[in-house]
């Protein structure tokens, strides 16, 4: 009996340490859940992708056929994206954006047409220590690049966690895709442009690693650089 209690308050907490983001924050103001996110598959189980290889690893919204409305954001200002929760695994935090060549709803994003403007890195110090800054945050904000033309986008966050990264397929990604409209942009040129899935092969340094032992003394962010326009 006591075996099966343990077991289940294990399971529970296993649970409650998974999270998804199914939030927006523009204007200062948190959208409701799912309404400007596309649901994921894990609305209800939380459960990460770890397979890299995955079309789920875009928008984690394969068997969901998911609907979202569009908000509008100003180039150049804040826009946040929350969890139901907090980023309870420590790990770092990619964001990425894909211009649709229309209406967003019916965007896929196919091809070579992700670019990064956002990430919250690991800070080491020569193998004494590591940290993760997004551990335990409820939620990333950062500023739409203000270069950034008009048009409608999917913004993903990516959240992934490397605390049993020590063998390849451990690291966990937690993963929305929401929809934007973004008005008062620029000329600028997003890039570089990649695919997703396509994007990691799972073996990069930043991906696969043991963050407990031995401390790596530095650590390689997964993607390409941010795009800051």
């Amino acid at each position: 009996m006591l075996k099966a209690i343990v077991a289940l308050a294990a399971l529970v907490a296993s649970a409650s340490a998974h999270y998804t983001f199914p939030s927006l924050v523009v204007n200062g103001e948190t959208t409701p859940a799912w309404v400007n996110v596309r649901k994921t598959n894990n609305f209800n189980t939380q459960a990460p992708v770890t397979d890299v290889t995955s079309l789920d690893l875009r928008c984690y919204d394969t068997q969901t056929n998911p609907t979202a409305e569009t908000i509008t954001v100003s180039a150049g200002s804040p826009l946040g994206i929350m969890s139901d929760g907090t980023i309870y695994h420590p790990g770092v935090v990619n964001v990425y954006m894909a211009k649709a060549p229309g209406d967003v709803d019916s965007f896929a994003g196919d091809g070579q047409v992700w670019f990064k403007v956002y990430q919250i890195s690991a800070v080491t110090n020569g193998g004494q220590s590591i940290t993760f800054p997004a551990e335990g945050v409820p939620g990333v904000t950062f500023n739409v690049p203000k270069n950034l033309p008009s048009g409608q986008y999917l913004v993903r966050m990516e959240a992934i966690a490397l605390h049993v990264a020590q063998s390849y397929g451990g690291a966990q990604f937690y993963i929305s895709c929401g929809q934007v409209n973004v008005v008062n942009g620029g000329s600028g040129t997003p890039g570089p442009l990649v695919s997703i899935p396509g994007v990691y092969t799972g073996y990069e340094p930043g991906i696969l690693i043991n963050i407990n032992y031995p401390i790596p003394k530095n650590y390689t962010q997964p993607g390409p650089p941010v795009w800051s326009g």
